[in-house]
């Protein structure tokens, strides 16, 4: 395939469904090569297979983003496989308990902070030496409106996503002497398979809807449409910036 992104490489974690298998699909029609990594190795395989399907490159490789040794083993053998990474695209995140203050138990929280936090941090310690060496790099971190704006619920997964925001504009401002891009996606409501299991029924999904001013939820490719734009040239003179694609739900001024 040819595109802007043509000879780049790029990482997608939690790609085996959802925002990641949208994500690794337009980035690989617009000509990145694509590593695929997702806890579940059998829907990481699929992600795959539907990219090479349709005329793109792909492995998969499944594991923890929580388990530090896994994911360097990963980026290492993504490397190998497909040359160089380019771009990271830190999708890879767990709703949590959706509990109050009370409610949040201490295993549920570290566990929400492991994958949404950790996990990020580690693919970008894994994949940042290279890019440094050759002065290159694209990392999109896939934030949430909730950890803008918060919650009355979920407080462990609204955390991790405003830590995600902070480590957005921490590493913009580290890596941009070796020309490494570093730029979030604040999603709000998404039609994925999580998001159906957090609520339940599209039904309640389209009750949800009718708050957000453009009416309704984003598809996962909208949301990879953002991170397309960010990981592309046409982004090169961004960093440190939030993507907040989710249909006006959250308006903020200047």
């Amino acid at each position: 395939m040819g595109g802007l992104l043509s000879g780049r490489v790029a990482l997608v974690t939690g790609a085996g469904g959802g925002m990641g298998r949208a994500h690794a699909e337009l980035l690989a029609e617009r000509g990145a090569a694509v590593a695929i990594f997702d806890i579940r190795s059998e829907a990481a395989d699929e992600t795959a297979r539907l990219v090479r399907q349709a005329g793109g490159t792909a492995v998969s490789y499944g594991g923890d983003v929580a388990d530090r040794a896994r994911v360097f083993a990963v980026a290492e053998a993504a490397a190998r496989e497909l040359g160089a990474i380019d771009i990271l695209v830190n999708n890879a995140g767990i709703p949590g308990e959706l509990a109050t203050t009370e409610g949040t138990t201490e295993t549920g929280f570290e566990r929400t902070y492991a994958v949404n936090v950790k996990g990020s941090v580690f693919c970008a310690q894994a994949v940042v030496p290279g890019m440094k060496a050759r002065r290159r790099g694209k990392i999109v971190n896939i934030a949430s409106r909730w950890g803008q704006v918060g919650s009355d619920f979920g407080i462990d997964y609204c955390a991790t996503k405003a830590a995600i925001l902070g480590f957005t504009k921490s590493w913009a401002r580290e890596l941009a002497p070796w020309n490494i891009n570093v730029n979030a996606v604040s999603p709000g409501g998404v039609w994925t398979e999580m998001a159906l299991r957090e609520r339940g029924t599209p039904e309640a999904i389209r009750e949800v809807e009718k708050t957000v001013p453009l009416g309704r939820w984003a598809q996962p490719r909208e949301l990879a449409y953002a991170v397309a734009f960010l990981v592309s040239p046409e982004a090169d003179f961004m960093t440190g910036q939030v993507i907040a694609a989710n249909g006006g739900a959250s308006i903020v001024g200047f």
